[in-house]
């Protein structure tokens, strides 16, 4: 479905932040500074059904909200949006991103789980020169899967999160054997394979690592598998629609006494309350929105859908607010005109002017005359590496509150 984000106050009188869109304008050519009085497009690509839909349909929103906030500045663009839903799954993820391809978006926030990401990535931007952004897609082989520069991301790479659950294993929970189970999928695993290094380096041992699909009846014998060698703690890698059902299937059959540790993924309040149970033993971890402007952002988010942010709708904002900078910065609606100009709007640089989205319509300014300037955002100071990978990030140890995810402790992690 396409969205118009011309103005809050047409999007508030229809009761939906998405509503069906105006047909952007066709990208005006040029380079060294962009050209005013043009309609840059940016594509949304998340889960709004599927095994995400809980976590994809805000982040979809949070991308909204960036051109929400560039088209009611007063600014020489305007921003076309088109969103599509991956459903969670690889070959619709595939298709819908060919919809907005065809439809002329040379640059989409999205995909969020790398299961869909990598094969969007492979089979759709690189081989058509659109640039791909994920907020949330953070499996290791992300890092080296472009070498054309089309593929970003603002969440941090599960390289780090293995470190980081290595850490609260061993160290906070003093922990010595661990298992785990984990979605069978390129996130899964190799957020897995981190942790199990990464653990084993500490002096722990790994007893079983337990794949599981997503969407079953039952987990109850993968959870057997898992938990056959009573490990110290369970790490469990997946989905909140899957988490559930596993869950419950857990505190039905089993002591109900084992560390739990979480990921990213399944950090959504809610799920004590879908599991029937407080989940006290269940913690986790997840990138920490560190950046200055998060509070900014909250209010915003806040205003707009009358919610709280969720994970990852930071990084969404932060990915949507870079391309539509570097968009105005390049000067068209070309892939390969905005990947030159993504390092130029984000990282910091001599006589760059710093930008947040508070004060967007200078930063929108600036690049329109060719200028550079250093965006610090909700998620983080969002500097790409090399690889277009984050070049610091900050972990969040969470537990479930009364229906909230509480910080229980930061922990930063440099690349």
């Amino acid at each position: 479905m396409a969205y118009d984000t011309n103005r809050r106050s047409f999007l508030k009188a229809t009761g939906a932040a998405g509503a069906v869109g105006l047909t952007g304008l066709a990208g005006c050519s040029g380079g060294g500074g962009g050209s005013g009085g043009r309609s840059v497009k940016l594509g949304l690509l998340f889960p709004e059904t599927g095994d995400l839909g809980s976590l994809g349909k805000p982040m979809r929103d949070a991308g909204e909200l960036a051109a929400i906030i560039v088209n009611d500045a007063d600014v020489d663009i305007t921003v076309d949006t088109q969103s599509e839903d991956t459903q969670t799954d690889p070959s619709q993820g595939v298709s819908a991103a060919n919809s907005l391809v065809n439809a002329g978006y040379p640059m989409v926030n999205g995909p969020a789980s790398s299961g869909v990401n990598l094969p969007v990535c492979k089979q759709v931007f690189i081989p058509n020169n659109v640039v791909g952004s994920s907020p949330s897609s953070t499996a290791p082989s992300v890092t080296s899967l472009d070498d054309n520069d089309l593929v970003y991301r603002t969440a941090p790479s599960d390289a780090l999160q293995g470190r980081v659950l290595a850490q609260i294993a061993y160290e906070r929970q003093e922990d010595r054997t661990a298992s785990t189970m984990f979605v069978n999928n390129d996130y899964g695993q190799q957020l897995s394979d981190a942790f199990v290094g990464a653990f084993e380096d500490k002096g722990g041992t790994v007893q079983q690592t337990v794949s599981f699909e997503k969407g079953q009846s039952s987990y109850t014998s993968r959870l057997q598998s898992a938990l056959s060698g009573n490990p110290d703690t369970l790490i469990v890698v997946g989905y909140p629609e899957s988490g559930v059902q596993l869950f419950k299937d857990y505190y039905s059959n089993f002591s109900g006494e084992h560390n739990i540790l979480l990921t990213d993924g399944m950090a959504e309040a809610s799920m004590p309350s879908k599991v029937g149970n407080p989940m006290d033993n269940a913690k986790g971890s997840a990138p920490l929105p560190s950046g200055p402007a998060n509070d900014f952002f909250t209010q915003q988010y806040k205003d707009e859908y009358g919610s709280e942010p969720t994970v990852f709708t930071p990084h969404s904002f932060d990915s949507a607010m870079v391309m539509i900078l570097a968009n105005a910065h390049a000067g068209e609606n070309t892939g390969s005109a905005v990947k030159e100009s993504m390092r130029m709007v984000a990282n910091p640089a001599d006589g760059a002017t710093d930008v947040g989205p508070d004060n967007i319509a200078e930063g929108i300014s600036e690049v329109l005359d060719g200028n550079r300037v250093n965006y610090s955002g909700a998620s983080s100071s969002v500097d790409f590496d090399e690889n277009g990978d984050m070049s610091a990030v900050t972990y969040q140890y969470w537990g479930f509150g009364d229906g909230v995810i509480e910080t229980l402790a930061e922990i930063q992690f440099d690349q």
